[in-house]
């Protein structure tokens, strides 16, 4: 009951990390018929291009052996191992080409679906692979009653459409037998030739079935729950609380810096309430002012505390506030659409510290 609420929790598709280390452990997709019909599809290309020039290499050695028979000793041991010796490679020139073509086409087919890894982990003594329970799931399981499909097929369905094709040349392969050595292995032939088609075209259908089954289940097998996708999410980006914590420690030490540069400014602008904006225009420092500091409500509030404790003119004028909080950054010099209202700011503020100078002299 237990493992069939999980795999109905499993609503998610799994995420790359989850795919990636599957893989790295060996959890790979891969079908079981394929290497099959590469198989057949080998020892077809075997016995088109390579079967008869081997037979017919054979038989010209049988004839040879049969027909002059006093040119093979054997009084010896080691005249018998020089015959099965001649015999050996005889039989190896024909079996070789079919023993080689296996080979490739078998690594190939497995080769291009899983690139060739070694992978440690799949040698592993592990509990589950001697586990009656683990064993009795996949004779039982969804796995085990597809792969009992596969094999019902291969042997009722493969059987059935042999028969119905080779039906018609039953009698006439009866009739070959009694007629020229010849005219059996041409029509014997033709008879493999049928039966190597069909099984082709039998295996060609399962493994393509296969193929996309193993890959949908090997899916399936790896969907995830939402805890696990929110678990891995904070493996690997971190815990959202504990981003949140920090990116507040930033924004808090940001917010002090700011204030403690609201002393260096040369004027503030404010909403007067809401908003406040503290630049800075120094003639040798930038070529326009720059923003210094800028705040909403309490911090607005902070910045104007500020200005009236350092005597830092205080200048009243809403959209201008307003305008450039929303426009301009900290540290940014202001765009020249507000040069000309800051302009007249900043000339007041000079003309205010030159009459001060003057009155201050004797």
């Amino acid at each position: 009951m237990s493992d069939d609420e999980d795999k109905d929790s499993k609503t998610e598709d799994p995420t790359e990390k989850k795919i990636r280390d599957a893989m790295e452990k060996g959890n790979t997709p891969s079908s079981r018929e394929i290497p099959i019909f590469a198989s057949a599809l080998g020892f077809y290309i075997y016995v088109v291009f390579f079967l008869h020039d081997g037979i017919a290499r054979i038989a010209q050695f049988l004839r040879e052996f049969l027909d002059r028979p006093e040119q093979w000793k054997i009084g010896t041991a080691t005249d018998v191992v020089s015959l099965f010796t001649i015999i050996g490679w005889e039989m190896l020139a024909l079996l070789a080409p079919a023993l080689l073509i296996f080979f490739v086409f078998g690594i190939g087919s497995n080769a291009l679906q899983n690139f060739p890894a070694l992978i440690f982990e799949r040698i592993r003594p592990q509990s589950s692979r001697v586990s009656i329970f683990k064993g009795w799931e996949k004779i039982f399981g969804i796995q085990g009653l597809v792969e009992f499909g596969k094999s019902l097929f291969k042997i009722v369905v493969v059987s059935i459409i042999m028969i119905v094709a080779l039906r018609s040349d039953y009698f006439s392969a009866l009739d070959a037998m009694f007629s020229d050595p010849q005219v059996i292995f041409v029509k014997f032939d033709s008879i493999l030739h049928k039966m190597m088609i069909i099984i082709l075209l039998a295996t060609a259908f399962l493994a393509a079935v296969d193929f996309f089954w193993t890959r949908y289940h090997w899916f399936e097998q790896l969907r995830m729950t939402k805890h696990e996708v929110k678990e891995e999410f904070k493996q690997s980006q971190g815990d959202p609380i504990v981003k949140a914590r920090q990116r507040s420690i930033a924004r808090d030490r940001a917010r002090r810096r700011m204030i403690s540069s609201v002393p260096r400014a040369t004027l503030v602008i404010t909403n007067p309430t809401h908003y406040a904006v503290a630049l800075r225009y120094v003639r040798e420092e930038n070529e326009a002012p720059v923003v210094i500091a800028k705040g909403q409500d309490l911090i607005a509030l902070r910045i104007r505390e500020i200005a009236q404790e350092n005597d830092i003119p205080i200048f009243e004028d809403p959209p201008l506030a307003r305008s450039m909080f929303a426009q301009v950054s900290v540290d940014s010099v202001i765009p020249s659409i507000f040069y000309k209202a800051v302009a007249e700011l900043v000339h007041r503020v000079y003309a205010s510290k030159a009459n001060k100078r003057r009155m201050r002299q004797p």
